[in-house]
């Protein structure tokens, strides 16, 4: 067995799902960071995940309601790392 294989035998198993959502994070904050994406957008999609989740969109979320559920509460961690880590403007609201 080499070096590499008993490394690899050491790691932690990966869940499914993990390595894209690694991906996607780093993304969403190297976008933000590069100011491709603004705090707007990011709340923009938020908004979007939720509606999806709640199943009041067009496009619901095809998974059951609790990984629905996780993927919103999820991005609105994220959404409040982003906000701190980067700044910016919030949505503007007209009510």
């Amino acid at each position: 067995m080499s070096q590499n294989d008993s490394q690899m035998a050491q790691l932690p198993p990966v869940e499914a799902g993990d390595e894209s959502l690694i991906i996607l994070e780093s993304l969403l904050c190297v976008m933000r960071e590069k100011n491709l994406l603004s705090r707007q957008d990011i709340e923009l999609l938020c908004q979007k995940v939720e509606r999806r989740a709640a199943g009041i969109s067009k496009n619901p979320l095809p998974c059951c309601p609790d990984k629905a559920s996780n993927a919103r509460n999820y991005l609105q961690r994220l959404t409040a790392y982003l906000g701190q880590r980067y700044g910016g403007k919030h949505l503007r609201r007209v009510g």
